[in-house]
C-alpha cells in the first residue's frame, strides 16, 4: 500500500505497507531499534547541550505546560542529522505517504521535566482541506526517544484513529471539548520507546503528554515533514550554512526546504500550540 498517487512500492527503499496501513487506521507507526543505543545516547548529549543553551536566552525554550518544553534547533546542532532523515525506513515512510517530493520542515524536541503535568488533548495545528475532505495525510512527525521510556516518566499518550476526527468544537482546531476526554482516554494507548526507537505519527491524531512522576527527563527528538500541499514550514525558522550545505548528500538536500545562510541566528522559538502554554485550551 501506497497512500500517495504515483508511488509504487518498487520506489521504495524498504516495504513500509503495514506502516502506512498503520498511519491511516491508527495515526501512528513505529520502528523497533532503528538505531544503536550509541547514536540515541549521542542524540541525547546533543540534546541536553542544545537546551541548556536555549533556556539561557530569551525565547530559546517554549514552555508547553508546566515543566515541560520545547525547542526548535538548526540541523547542525545533531550530529546524527543526515542518518537521521537518510534511513531507508524514514525515507520510505516519508515517500510512501507524502510522495517523493516530500519536505523536511522541522527540527526539534521537547522534554518534560519533573513535575509535568497532564496535558490538555490536542493535535498540533488545525486540519487542512486535503484531510477533511480527502482523508488524505499531507504531514508527518517522526519522534526518537533520548531515553528509555519508563512508566513514571510521563508516557505519550495517543487515542489511535482520531487523525480523521473534525468538529466546529475544537478549539482553535485543535482542542476537542473537555466534554470529550472520556471518549479519547478510552482510547487512549501509552507509548513506552526505548533508545534506537523510531515513530512516525500524523501530528493530527489526538494526543498528550502525560504527568512525569520521575525525577529524570524524557526529551524527544522531533522530525517534521510536509508534503507538497502543506504548509507547516511557515511556523519553523530551521537554516544551515553553507559549508553544511555543500557537505550534505544530494539526495538529503533535495528534501531540506530551510535557507542557507553564512552564519547560523539562534532561534527564537515561535512554535507554539495556543492553549498548551497555560496547560488548557
Amino acid at each position: 500500500m501506497t497512500a500517495f498517487p504515483g508511488v509504487s512500492p518498487a520506489e521504495l527503499d524498504v516495504d513500509v505497507t503495514q506502516d502506512v496501513a498503520h498511519l491511516y487506521e491508527d495515526g501512528i507507526t513505529a520502528l523497533k531499534g532503528g538505531f544503536s543505543t550509541e547514536w540515541a545516547d549521542r542524540l541525547r548529549e546533543d540534546i541536553d547541550v542544545a537546551f541548556a543553551e536555549a533556556r539561557a536566552r530569551p525565547g530559546g525554550a517554549v514552555g508547553r505546560g508546566p515543566h515541560r518544553y520545547y525547542v526548535e534547533i538548526h540541523p547542525e546542532q545533531l550530529r546524527g542529522f543526515v542518518t537521521l532523515v537518510d534511513h531507508p525506513w524514514v525515507r520510505s515512510v516519508a515517500t510512501a505517504v507524502l510522495g517523493p517530493d516530500y519536505r523536511i520542515v522541522e527540527l526539534g524536541f521537547d522534554v518534560p521535566l519533573e513535575g509535568a503535568v497532564d496535558q490538555p488533548w490536542h493535535r498540533d495545528f488545525p486540519a487542512p482541506d486535503e484531510t477533511r475532505a480527502e482523508r488524505r495525510l499531507t504531514s508527518l512527525a517522526f519522534n526518537v526517544t533520548a531515553v528509555d521510556t519508563a512508566e513514571d516518566m510521563g508516557p505519550f499518550e495517543i487515542a489511535p484513529g482520531t487523525q480523521w476526527d473534525d468538529s466546529p468544537d475544537f478549539a482553535h482546531g485543535m482542542f476537542p471539548p473537555r466534554e470529550s476526554y472520556g471518549r479519547y482516554e478510552g482510547l487512549a494507548v501509552r507509548k513506552y520507546p526505548q533508545r534506537g526507537d523510531i515513530s512516525a505519527r500524523s501530528a493530527l491524531t489526538i494526543h498528550r503528554g502525560t504527568r512525569n512522576a520521575s525525577a529524570r527527563a524524557r526529551p524527544v527528538l522531533v522530525l517534521g515533514l510536509d508534503g507538497p500541499e502543506a504548509d507547516n514550514a511557515d511556523r519553523h525558522d530551521t537554516a544551515v550554512t553553507r559549508a553544511y550545505w555543500e557537505s550534505l548528500p544530494v539526495r538529503v538536500r533535495r528534501h531540506l526546504d530551510c535557507p542557507v545562510v553564512e552564519t547560523l541566528t539562534p532561534i527564537t522559538q515561535k512554535h507554539t500550540i495556543e492553549g498548551l502554554v497555560m496547560g488548557a485550551p
